[in-house]
């Protein structure tokens, strides 16, 4: 017992000392901790007595603080000041407490809001991790009353860059959540535009500046404008290649995630081939950063490489992926992605020929969309298409597809149905049965007619 707490100790300690020899590496400095190293530097000559220079020490750290958009450090200097002013008096007593009094409620009003924004945007984040999008008028009724009813009252306008940040951050939630990706495009925009306006804050906020480029690049890719795609992720890659762009381990598995899930085009063009070809690296790099990409997001790459393999025509490799995904007992990932992830693998099964399991995919898929409240109209008519294949002869599949696409075909605009076709591409797989091409061709040909419409129309 002895040798263990002493071990325990040890361990605790070098722990420490390694820590403490990591923060004094110049490479690991940054401007919180600048601010916080002026702090203990003004409480050791608090402590000695030396008032005046500890004001002094802590008016610069203030002022690097407020220019930096540091503002819950700005708030504990100013009490820090306010608790030596109270015991030694400096200037003139009555205009240096207003003159803190006012710094102290202007900085607590302005860290309240942040603090109400990011709760807010925090509570629809989880939510969209959790659940996805609104499946029905309840779901985005219940959403639109609680983003609106915590939504705090404020001035747009007047809002400093962080609060500007949390407030853009919970539009884009809310935006997504209720399908609006117009909306999040929008403020999406508006997030990677006051990093590109103040390029000083990308030093600051590394990790913000990338998952505004991540949801600006997802909102166009659900709108369709993969040309404008190409050049967010141009100039996302740009600055993350400069010499100037902070380098560590957290920001090489974001920009890792981003780069390879989200900012990969062949997908929407229907370049499966070109997809495939770079597997290895995205296989490679998602053990390399495991430690720094969830569980969540590592499951959402099993089944965008699934997706892959389906399109490519290659189904047995896309229940591979599709199995690490749905044997994972202890699974936190969007509940419409688990569900489709099930539909899909029960076209996988078919397409692979694999009738002899069918049945039972089919009963088990049923009953866990029964479960998790996801049947749906879409869903229900590809479970039906599943079950009558086997009543179905050759010559009839034909007609049978195109049935199938008829009636799916009704839900492409639908608000809650159409969830479903950003998923899984159900309609160009029917297409590419009814007219004997693959999946591929009959996506290239589409997003040639989407390039010419944005070249038409660039969104604003």
């Amino acid at each position: 017992m002895f040798l263990s707490n002493k071990l325990s100790n040890l361990k605790a300690h070098l722990f420490k000392q390694i820590l403490i020899s990591l923060r004094l590496n110049p490479i690991h400095q940054n401007i919180r901790i600048q601010i916080r190293e002026q702090m203990d530097f003004a409480a050791i000559l608090y402590q000695k007595g030396l008032y005046k220079l500890s004001l002094k020490i802590l008016d610069k750290a203030k002022m690097l603080a407020l220019k930096n958009e540091e503002k819950y450090s700005a708030f504990d200097i100013v009490e820090f000041e306010k608790l030596i002013e109270s015991q030694y008096i400096t200037r003139s007593l009555t205009n240096r407490a207003q003159e803190l009094i006012k710094e102290a409620d202007f900085l607590r009003t302005q860290n309240d809001l942040a603090s109400k924004l990011s709760n807010l945007s925090l509570l629809l984040y989880e939510r969209l991790i959790k659940t996805g999008y609104a499946k029905s008028d309840q779901e985005f009724r219940e959403i639109t009353k609680f983003f609106y009813e915590k939504m705090p009252t404020m001035e747009v306008e007047k809002l400093g860059f962080r609060e500007k940040l949390w407030y853009y951050k919970a539009h884009v939630w809310y935006s997504f959540l209720v399908q609006d990706f117009l909306s999040s495009f929008k403020y999406a925009s508006k997030w990677v535009t006051m990093f590109d306006e103040k390029p000083e804050m990308i030093l600051i906020h590394p990790v913000f500046y990338l998952k505004g480029n991540n949801f600006l690049m997802e909102s166009l890719a659900l709108i369709k404008y993969p040309e404008k795609f190409k050049i967010t992720l141009r100039n996302m890659l740009g600055k993350i290649n400069s010499l100037e762009f902070s380098k560590n381990e957290n920001l090489a598995g974001l920009s890792f995630l981003y780069y390879y899930f989200i900012g990969h085009t062949e997908f929407l063009q229907g370049n499966f081939e070109g997809e495939l070809a770079i597997l290895p690296e995205v296989t490679k790099g998602i053990e390399d950063f495991r430690n720094q990409i969830d569980p969540h997001h590592i499951m959402m790459f099993y089944y965008k490489i699934a997706c892959l393999y389906f399109g490519s025509g290659d189904n047995e490799n896309c229940i591979v992926y599709l199995n690490k995904i749905i044997s994972d007992k202890h699974l936190k990932m969007r509940e419409d992605l688990l569900c489709f992830t099930r539909i899909l693998n029960v076209v996988a099964h078919y397409e692979a020929g694999f009738d002899y399991h069918l049945e039972n995919h089919l009963r088990e898929t049923y009953k866990y969309l029964i479960k998790m409240d996801d049947l749906h109209e879409v869903q229900k008519a590809m479970m039906r298409f599943v079950r009558s294949l086997g009543d179905i002869y050759p010559h009839e599949l034909k007609a049978a597809f195109v049935k199938l696409h008829k009636e799916l075909k009704q839900y492409e605009e639908d608000p809650y149905e159409r969830r479903a076709f950003l998923y899984l591409d159900i309609l160009s797989w029917l297409e590419s049965k009814i007219e004997n091409r693959s999946i591929g061709e009959i996506i290239r040909e589409k997003a040639k007619v989407i390039n010419r419409k944005e070249r038409n129309s660039i969104p604003v």
